[in-house]
């Protein structure tokens, strides 16, 4: 895989040209920075950040219905120890 510094970049854009896949690192920290995708590679970008997307909505989505559950039996709980210490009140 090809790599160009940040600053490489900035004085010589050109040189992007013609390449598919640039991985783009800070010399200075001895850091990737990113990857530089070329235009091709757009709608299959796109494709993966669509699925991931709707993968953590469906994700949030069964959360909140397991908090919604857990919120009905905490009440339920709630109701039957009420009951419990009305019935049993008069014995203590």
């Amino acid at each position: 895989m090809n790599t160009i510094s940040i600053s490489e970049i900035q004085r010589n854009l050109h040189k992007l040209e013609g390449l598919d896949i640039v991985e783009v690192v800070d010399k200075k920290r001895h850091q990737v920075k990113g990857y530089f995708l070329d235009k091709k590679y757009h709608d299959v970008v796109q494709a993966l950040v669509n699925s991931k997307e709707k993968e953590t909505a469906d994700k949030l989505s069964q959360l909140k219905k397991l908090s919604q559950n857990v919120t009905v039996l905490e009440d339920k709980t709630t109701d039957l120890c009420k009951i419990d210490e009305e019935m049993y009140r008069d014995i203590f």
